[in-house]
């Protein structure tokens, strides 16, 4: 594997592979995006990934500072499952001037996460920009845990012409149906024994065993702090109307000091 810090150096390398899937993590890496290094294995010949934690996406109140970085090891990960080039630049690389010029996303960036979260998916979708026009994939693969963001960046994609595939992952989750997150790492013992409870509740309004209202009375019932816990369309993520089949149920909660989304797709009828 091929690590890379400069563009003019990523460039030079993506110039031997014609045929590039592209994963792009901000480190920390775990299970989840193994298994979309896998996908984008299935899907081109080559396999790029990059590493980098993005200030763009973060709140001043937020874990920029110590979100956990375990470059070595995500190096050595990544080379086991058979990436061939990685890009790893600093913030001086990306952002060698204040980023003045930022992509505004969509009116319903501001709902679900985006109420909790100002600014957050602006910053998403410029470095997500940033990053396809450096390294030039054919394919990019995107996690539907993070629900929202993968509906914005398709969004940009087709609204830019981007000659770039979006493809969408499903969630990896542990055994007791925890989402795999980097910030799993934050629970205590006790936390990590209630976390499930988010998924479960999920479930229960997939299947018509709970609504939305009744999953938000529960999570606060065992002391979780919910931002929100929403049935929306699939499409376009707008409140369902009458007739639509094709749902999601997604969701945000605090669990002690950690903020946790999930979300479970559904088909009406």
């Amino acid at each position: 594997m091929r690590v890379v810090r400069s563009i003019d150096a990523l460039r030079a390398a993506r110039a031997a592979f014609r045929e590039l899937a592209f994963v792009p993590t901000m480190g920390n890496l775990h299970a989840g995006h193994l298994a979309l290094v896998r996908i984008a294995r299935q899907r081109a010949a080559h396999v790029a990934a990059s590493v980098f934690v993005n200030r763009l996406q973060f709140a001043p109140h937020e874990d920029f500072e110590h979100y956990p970085r375990t470059f070595a090891a995500d190096c050595a990960l990544l080379e086991a499952e058979g990436v061939a080039l990685l890009f790893a630049p600093d913030e001086s690389v990306l952002y060698p001037e204040p980023q003045t010029f930022l992509v505004e996303p969509p009116p319903i960036a501001n709902q679900l996460e985006g109420q909790f979260r100002p600014h957050f998916f602006e910053g998403v979708a410029t470095v997500v920009l940033k990053l396809l026009n450096c390294v030039q994939p054919g394919i990019a693969v995107f996690g539907k845990k993070d629900y929202q963001q993968l509906h914005i960046v398709r969004g940009m994609v087709r609204q830019f012409d981007l000659p770039v595939e979006i493809v969408a992952a499903e969630t990896v989750r542990e055994p007791d149906g925890l989402a795999l997150s980097s910030r799993n790492g934050y629970l205590s013992t006790a936390e990590r024994a209630e976390a499930p409870r988010l998924h479960r509740l999920l479930c229960a309004v997939r299947d018509g065993l709970e609504t939305a209202a009744g999953a938000l009375v529960a999570l606060g019932a065992a002391g979780w702090k919910a931002d929100y816990l929403e049935l929306r369309r699939q499409s376009d993520l707008a409140p369902p109307q009458a007739g639509d089949r094709d749902l999601v149920v997604l969701a945000a909660a605090r669990l002690g000091a950690t903020r946790l989304i999930d979300n479970v797709e559904l088909q009406l009828g």
